[in-house]
């Protein structure tokens, strides 16, 4: 009896090993649904990208990310949220931005700020670029998305492969006039391998993470560029607060600005809109009131300076880094 079961038990072990390593054809048809699956393993995550590379110098642009909108017919709001998550967390790692509160930005966008492109109206994006203090918008859209199930089954030995692709198209836009300033897109896929021997496992359906990972992927092959052109945006702030020897500048200490720079303040210039299209497409420059000195900072949202040149300041009004 024990010399039968060994004999079993080796026929199990040396099944696996065959049918284990070798590399096994899909097939479609009944034989590829979902059974009782073994654990399955997920296949090795895509290389790490390289870290983006920051040439930035002076202070963190202020940078907010919309929820992007989901143009597949896969996963709902679900896609859109979780694309903005994970490029918010990239975008962070980076350590070269201000990134702003989703919250934040929906109170001022509203919810019927990007329709079903994607692109962020001008005329809101000068607003919340006004509101907030941003320099820049980034949003975008999923335009493709797809989960494909393949495998194997041989009997006694069962595999089964899930694949997710997607395509995620990004935009950068510029928050002070609503222009378009960099479009670039990406492609992601991640595979997860599940395997059966004799009907022993789990059954394995969907997992988000799969997409989630997917998505991943695309986003880190645009990632470089998108830090690239964000940081050709000119950082600027405004005044909050005018006191009788104090400004405030409506930024915190780690926006990164630094005792003793010298910010320049000039006021808000006038809007320029196409005649045509009536777009907002820039500001006039707007006249040079003076220059501001850093003293230091107020709780984590203020930075406060003293007058070096000039008068008449006033809230809102424009400073840049001299």
């Amino acid at each position: 009896m024990v010399a039968k079961k060994l004999g079993v038990f080796l026929l199990i072990v040396s099944l696996w090993v065959l049918f284990g390593c070798a590399g096994a054809p899909a097939v479609g048809g009944p034989q590829a649904r979902e059974t009782k699956l073994a654990q399955a393993q997920p296949a090795a995550a895509p290389p790490a990208a390289q870290a983006p590379r920051i040439t930035h110098k002076g202070p963190k642009l202020r940078v907010g990310i919309v929820d992007f909108v989901n143009k597949s017919s896969y996963g709902a709001g679900r896609l859109g949220t979780s694309a903005s998550d994970i490029l918010t967390t990239e975008l962070f790692k980076t350590g070269a931005f201000t990134l702003i509160e989703r919250a934040q930005l929906k109170q001022v966008l509203g919810e019927q700020a990007l329709g079903q492109t994607g692109a962020v109206n001008p005329e809101t994006a000068a607003q919340a670029g006004k509101v907030l203090g941003l320099n820049a918008l980034v949003t975008g859209s999923i335009s493709q998305f797809g989960v494909s199930t393949g495998g194997a089954d041989y009997g006694v030995y069962k595999q089964k492969i899930q694949t997710a692709k997607c395509t995620v198209d990004v935009r950068v836009v510029d928050a002070s006039t609503g222009q378009l300033l960099f479009a670039e897109s990406g492609k992601g896929e991640f595979e997860r391998k599940a395997q059966e021997v004799f009907g022993l496992g789990t059954r394995a359906g969907y997992d988000e993470t799969l997409g989630q990972e997917a998505l991943r992927s695309a986003i880190t092959k645009f990632m470089d560029n998108l830090v690239q052109q964000l940081q050709t945006v000119e950082w600027t702030g405004r005044i909050a607060s005018v006191s009788a020897n104090d400004i405030y500048i409506n930024v915190g200490r780690d926006a990164g600005l630094k005792l003793g720079d010298t910010l320049v303040v000039q006021t808000l210039g006038k809007e320029i809109f196409d005649p045509q299209t009536k777009l907002l497409l820039g500001r006039e420059e707007g006249a040079i009131k003076g220059e501001l000195t850093v003293s230091g900072y107020v709780g984590d949202k203020l930075t406060k300076a003293r007058p070096r040149a000039g008068t008449g300041f006033q809230v809102n009004d424009l400073v840049k880094v001299k």
